[in-house]
């Protein structure tokens, strides 16, 4: 059979080469996940996707995206792990250390600090979260119309979010939430989506002005597009990934901002199981029981540290320089 093929091609020269090669490529062009089939290789790629696939193959993330959704887990359950009241204290096991039933020890009001511990993640990560979402949507929403329109509008965001960084953080809650009484966790949010909202703003602006620069954009404007249909449908689903970068980073750090408040004195106020409350508490005691400082803090630190890591690795995915 071969020496047949060869005949063939061998008789009709040129173009019978060319018919054999012609049939091959739509062999192939027909196969399962070739050019012209309809499998993996056939779908359309995006950032996002091209994302998503390394996010999975990323170790940093998947043992950071573990830690935060076991905490997610404990804040809204805490009962699956911690079954007693963080507000039931004995003073007679006052600054105690672990026992049984009791791992993490007693605080300085006889409070059982893994109870309290297990609890506090609730506060951080309510704040975190509800503070995040806060400070992205005002944020984008003044920077990308900002950098959309430009003009005088423009000018007037920047000259504004310069005014808020001049604000020093610390000083700006100490001012801000010491005439406050309330105990709950709002004015808290309020004041960190006050003081987080220019970053975001700017980080918005500039990636608006960078995407509505593209071809696509004008060519949706030659097309007769209006202003929402190309900020909604062109500009802001490719716009969004430094946003979503620098919120994921900053949630930690709002996190860390809580508690720093709290530990002021200024930021959630007890009965509010948190952990900046706990650290203040417990620091007084620091060389006669080290426990309970030591347990709060780490929680703090681990739950900081991984949506630190966590933002990293989405940076990474996201960002088309580092392919």
């Amino acid at each position: 059979m071969p020496e047949n093929n060869e005949g063939a091609i061998a008789a009709t020269g040129a173009g019978g080469a060319m018919d054999l090669a012609a049939s091959e490529a739509g062999s192939v062009a027909g196969a399962p996940g070739g050019p012209g089939g309809t499998g993996p290789a056939n779908k359309p790629r995006s950032l996002w996707s091209d994302a998503w696939r390394d996010l999975r193959r990323n170790p940093v993330f998947i043992i950071s995206a573990l830690v935060i959704l076991f905490l997610v887990v404990i804040s809204i359950w805490p009962s699956l792990i911690a079954s007693g009241n963080p507000l039931k204290c004995d003073l007679g096991k006052a600054q105690q250390g672990s026992q049984p039933g009791h791992p993490f020890g007693f605080d300085g009001q006889g409070c059982d600090v893994y109870t309290r511990t297990v609890y506090g993640a609730r506060t951080s990560v309510l704040v975190g979260v509800l503070t995040t979402l806060g400070v992205a949507v005002l944020g984008s929403v003044l920077g990308g119309l900002a950098g959309f329109f430009g003009g005088g509008w423009d000018a007037l965001l920047s000259r504004i979010t310069d005014i808020f960084f001049g604000i020093p953080v610390v000083l700006g809650g100490l001012v801000f939430l010491s005439v406050v009484t309330s105990s709950t966790v709002w004015p808290v949010i309020a004041f960190m989506v006050l003081l987080g909202w220019p970053q975001i703003a700017r980080i918005a602006r500039g990636s608006v002005i960078t995407a509505k620069q593209n071809d696509y954009v004008s060519a949706a404007r030659a097309l007769g597009a209006s202003n929402s249909r190309m900020l909604l449908r062109h500009i802001a689903p490719n716009a969004l990934a430094p946003v979503i970068v620098v919120a994921t980073i900053a949630l930690g750090t709002y996190i860390a901002l809580e508690a720093t408040l709290s530990f002021l004195g200024v930021g959630l106020k007890p009965p509010t199981v948190s952990w900046g409350i706990d650290i203040s508490a417990a620091a007084q005691y620091i060389r006669n029981a080290p426990h309970m400082l030591l347990w709060p803090a780490g929680a703090l630190a681990l739950t900081v540290l991984a949506f630190i890591m966590l933002g990293d690795a989405v940076r990474d995915a996201l960002d088309p320089k580092l392919r």
